[in-house]
């Protein structure tokens, strides 16, 4: 199969619903209850928060596929970051959020992570951020091996809350 990325627009929030409802639990840490990960994806992740979040001309989603199948995505939000701890730790700006990063886990292995981050870069540098920045569990060994091979390194941490069930994370960052 081949691997292509293009930006979402309104028609792809069917599409982008499910594929993030089958990937949320792939990043939470081991422990995470069902019922605080269907919280959160019932919260964010419905096809009516992707048609907000498409429409929201700070957000940039790209869309990847295998073939002709949705295999992942991925969410730019751009601004200020408003945690103060994530402010705090760091240093480019202008900067923008790699707010979601997920692949189907049957992709993973395929180039399809690497291709849509290569692509998300890419248009944030467009939109004129010099630097990119992420939150990723702190337990989660497979992304965090990923994005340090994708050039993010870590300066700082902050929570993130799945459900009422508060996780900690590491911030990383990079220079475009």
């Amino acid at each position: 199969m081949s691997v292509s990325v293009r930006q979402a627009g309104p028609a792809d929030a069917a599409a982008l619903a499910p594929v993030a409802a089958d990937t949320f639990a792939l990043a939470c840490p081991p422990g995470t209850g069902p019922r605080s990960i269907a919280d959160f994806i019932a919260r964010h992740l419905s096809q009516e928060r992707f048609e907000g979040y498409l429409a929201d001309s700070e957000r940039d989603i790209r869309l990847a596929f295998d073939g002709d199948e949705a295999a992942g995505y991925t969410m730019l939000v751009f601004g200020e970051p408003h945690a103060p701890e994530v402010a705090a730790a760091i240093t480019h700006r202008p900067t923008v959020e790699l707010s979601k990063v997920y692949v189907l886990g049957h992709h993973h292995g395929a180039g399809v992570a690497a291709t849509l981050m290569s692509a998300t870069l890419a248009a944030a540098r467009e939109r004129g951020a010099t630097g990119v920045w992420l939150g990723v569990n702190q337990h989660n060994a497979r992304a965090l091996r990923f994005y340090e091979k994708s050039g993010f390194a870590i300066v700082g941490t902050k929570t993130f809350l799945v459900g009422q069930e508060l996780n900690d994370d590491f911030v990383m960052e990079q220079a475009l």
